[in-house]
């Protein structure tokens, strides 16, 4: 079903009487259908869950459409909040809707994925040792079943998101009583997707339990099932479940205080306790059911009962409705429970076992109990406190070690520390401090597991070594990669950097400094995770460009210090990879530096190409001498054919190739393979969108013309980097590479700075240095200068001298092959210069050393 189709669906369900006959209730792979359109669907199950997991779900695909409905939930005037607020369940605080908004943020899944999976894109296939042609991922189970709980407005759609991060085909059972927010909801986020795919992974039913057929229908051919409920819910539903499908059991569970000498006499812990037991009217499996004080000493439980019931009697009454903090009056059965565990209680009092507090009304109560045995509380406002020394704690609890959940802790820092150790040796998933134990974190374990983890399967692939040397991830040759098309306005520089300078502290966790090749440098911000995430990317693509982590034994030669960050960058690459390094970094002392190289048996270097340069041509002798010098890795600028073919001839340099090919701003952006050469880079297409556009123009070129390369960034926490032109330019190569990778392939064309617009001509430094090279024989470095006098334009090209440079016969080559730069000199507009210089009269960049191709000194 397309967007357009399944938006229709969604409005005119909308618009349906959604309790009247003939109504549609539930929600199918895009579609509201009635009863017998969803029996017959049911009936076909199988082959819609087989249709749906041959088409592939990125992670990526989720998240976007996740953010979308996450920023359209915590706003109250936008139009998908106003169609769902009327699905709330009686009662229901609207508030709940921004309470999902938050939790289906980019910021939250991002981090329960890397928590709970490790990555942020756990399903490709990567290398899990860089060193072995072994791949690993996490792969969703197949289907998973969710048999949601009544009464519980959150739960059901955020099991559904659980199963599409994991990449699952999701079949959801509400109940007959519940309302169709789920339903709802599922439509607006699969309408947020552009692709359909999470509408094809997307089932929601409303039906009663007692509808057999329907329930062993959607177990059928499930995976996995994942049931809320207590053992009745989980034992009617295991009847279901086929022999080596997982059942996930979302059960019941029951959680306590534990309150040391030092913290039952303090009335902050007292007040701090009756938080956490009138929140939510102990609803919550986190709530505390029994108070137990770490003492064997009876008139000690009395008396602390006593005056935690005087607590309690302070607090206001309860609000009904679970989302406003209070909870709607007990049931008959439930009334019936505090009615009968408060009368034997207080029968107890005559054998001296227990002692009750309670309120007049019935509101709460406090039943102080002599035994240990843990014990459930009737719930509203009702609490057991009992003896438990420490020493006695794991024998007492460990019975019950299924059932237990959260053990609310109160002591001195020691005491935390032993008791939590204690606790959970007792069977206890969570500890928390007593007065937060209804709170969470997002990626927070429930009930000891993962849930990502129990709707995934972990996979591998082991690939013979020599033909997959080069493979870092084994999806590059299966599958391109979508992701969501960039929208908006085309981004220049000053843009992005007024943007950066507004990132929040808590996503500004790293900062570096650009260059300053192209004008004054900037800083651009990272998260850690980013950082991390991009710094595995490069990895990937240095793989894919020959890097062996194996054998190579590599200096890291790139500027450092200044927060310059290619140095750093690449640290953390080699660190990724597990690849012998030599973290030299360039420096003045040309000897020093080859003496290391030659003294640790570096084979393979990493930096600048005019740093690299310089360094070989002033050691030539020592370098050619030692000889091991095999591989060459180069960023930030470019070597040109003529000096690759130097590098080879005279050094014995057997691979040259870029080591990416990136921005400060945007981290990696593209990286060669061992079939690329000159400015061929394939496109990060797991991190990054590329559009080639005019150039004057916001619109695509035609195939095969050179244009404006702009980036849309799609994992970057706490900033947006959509449809940013970086300043190169570019143009698409066509056909599959023979490497196998299907990542989109671009060749670069230079830089929008390296067009001057001199004595009204537009003239091309790339030119320049195809001429000097082709027609004059020049293998060295090349800059243009530009300067104003009295009479007219000056252009002066300094060339690196070398022994057979001569200059008048290179201004001859130019004028020869350049007709506009002829014309501008014939027709006295322009004077000509062509000098040849040392190469470290050279004029480049202060923080990197990079050679600055074009310096405009005309003021």
């Amino acid at each position: 079903m397309t967007v357009t189709e399944t938006k229709a669906a969604t409005e005119a369900a909308y618009a349906q009487d959604s309790d009247g006959p003939g109504a549609a209730h539930h929600y199918w792979q895009g579609a509201f259908v009635g009863d017998e359109e969803a029996g017959r669907r049911l009936a076909d199950l199988p082959a819609a869950v087989e249709a749906a997991l041959a088409e592939g779900l990125e992670t990526e695909t989720v998240l976007a459409a996740c953010e979308a409905l996450a920023t359209a939930l915590r706003d109250p005037a936008h139009p998908v909040h106003a169609r769902l607020a009327p699905h709330l369940p009686e009662g229901e605080d609207p508030a709940v809707l921004a309470e999902l908004g938050g939790l289906l943020g980019r910021r939250e899944l991002t981090r329960k994925l890397r928590r709970e999976l490790g990555s942020a894109t756990p399903g490709r296939l990567n290398r899990a040792d860089p060193r072995e042609t072994v791949y690993e991922a996490w792969a969703p189970v197949g289907m998973v079943a969710h048999i949601a709980p009544g009464n519980a407005a959150t739960v059901a759609p955020l099991s559904i998101v659980e199963g599409l991060l994991a990449g699952n085909v999701n079949v959801l059972k509400t109940s007959s009583a519940d309302t169709l927010l789920t339903q709802h909801l599922m439509a607006e986020l699969a309408t947020l997707d552009p692709s359909g795919a999470l509408a094809a992974r997307i089932v929601v039913l409303r039906f009663p339990s007692s509808r057999q057929e329907w329930l062993s229908l959607m177990c059928a051919p499930a995976d996995a099932v994942a049931v809320w409920g207590g053992e009745g819910a989980v034992e009617g539903v295991a009847a279901h479940v086929p022999a080596g499908c997982r059942l996930v059991e979302w059960g019941h569970r029951i959680s306590f205080a534990y309150l040391t000498g030092d913290a039952w006499s303090d009335a902050g812990t007292l007040d701090a306790l009756a938080d956490d037991v009138c929140l939510h009217e102990q609803q919550a499996c986190s709530s505390p059911q029994v108070v137990y004080l770490d003492t064997g000493d009876e008139a000690v439980v009395f008396a602390f009962a006593e005056r935690f019931a005087a607590v309690l009697a302070a607090r206001p009454p309860a609000v009904a409705g679970a989302a406003s903090g209070g909870a709607d009056e007990p049931d008959p059965a439930e009334a019936a429970e505090l009615t009968t565990a408060e009368l034997v209680a207080r029968l107890e009092e005559h054998l001296g076992l227990t002692r009750v507090f309670a309120a007049p009304d019935g509101s709460w109560r406090v039943m102080a109990d002599t035994r240990s045995a843990l014990t459930a509380s009737p719930l509203h406002r009702s609490v057991w406190v009992k003896p438990l020394p420490r020493e006695r704690l794991v024998a007492t609890l460990r019975p019950m070690r299924r059932y237990l959940q959260t053990a609310g802790l109160a002591g001195s820092r020691t005491d935390i520390a032993e008791l939590s150790r204690t606790a959970l040796a007792a069977g206890v998933t969570r500890v928390t401090p007593v007065g937060s134990m209804l709170d969470g974190y997002t990626g927070e374990p429930h009930d000891g597991v993962y849930a990502l983890q129990r709707y995934s399967r972990r996979v591998a692939v082991r690939a013979d070594p020599a033909r997959f040397a080069t493979t870092a991830c084994l999806d590059d040759l299966a599958r391109p990669v979508v992701l969501p098309r960039p929208a908006g306005p085309l981004l220049g520089k000053e843009q992005v950097q007024e943007r950066g300078s507004r990132v929040a502290r808590a996503d500004a966790e790293l900062y570096f400094r650009s260059g300053g090749s192209t004008g004054v440098p900037a800083l651009s911000v990272f998260s850690y995770d980013d950082y991390d995430t991009q710094m595995h990317a490069a990895a990937r693509g240095l793989l894919a460009a020959g890097y062996d982590p194996v054998g190579d034994r590599t200096a890291n030669l790139f500027y450092c210090g200044g927060m310059y960050g290619s140095f750093i960058s690449f640290f953390s690459v080699l660190e990724r990879l597990g690849g012998v390094q030599l973290p030299l970094s360039a420096g003045p002392d040309h000897r020093a530096t080859a003496q290391a190289l030659i003294g640790h048996g570096a084979d393979t270097l990493f930096g600048m190409p005019s740093y690299l340069w310089q360094l070989l041509h002033a050691e030539a002798d020592a370098l050619r001498a030692y000889g091991g010098l095999r591989k060459i890795f180069y960023g930030g600028e470019h070597f040109t054919q003529e000096q690759q073919r130097t590098l080879k001839d005279a050094f014995g340099i057997e691979a040259v190739r870029s080591i990416t090919y990136g921005s400060t701003d945007l981290g990696p952006l593209g990286f060669q393979c061992t079939e690329s050469s000159g400015g061929v880079h394939h496109l990060h297409a797991d991190l990054h969108t590329m559009e080639i556009v005019d150039l004057a123009e916001d619109r695509p070129v035609a195939p095969g013309e050179t244009g404006r390369l702009v980036f849309s960034t799609h994992a970057r926490r706490g900033q947006h980097l959509g449809r940013y032109v970086i300043g190169d330019l570019g143009r698409e190569v066509p056909g599959r590479c023979p490497c196998g990778r299907t990542a989109p392939r671009f060749e670069l064309r230079g830089r929008t700075g390296d067009v001057m617009r001199v004595a009204t001509h537009f003239l091309n430094h790339r030119r320049f240095l195809a001429l000097a090279e082709e027609q004059g024989g020049h293998r060295g470095e090349l800059q243009i200068r530009l300067d104003g006098t009295d009479a007219r334009e000056r252009l002066t090209v300094r060339v690196e001298r070398g022994a057979a440079t001569d200059a008048a016969r290179l201004r001859s080559v130019f004028l020869s092959g350049y007709p506009e730069l002829r014309s501008a000199v014939a027709e006295r507009l322009l004077d000509l210069v062509v000098e040849a210089v040392d190469g470290a009269a050279l004029d480049r960049s202060a923080t990197s050393g990079k050679l600055l191709a074009v310096v405009d000194a005309r003021g």
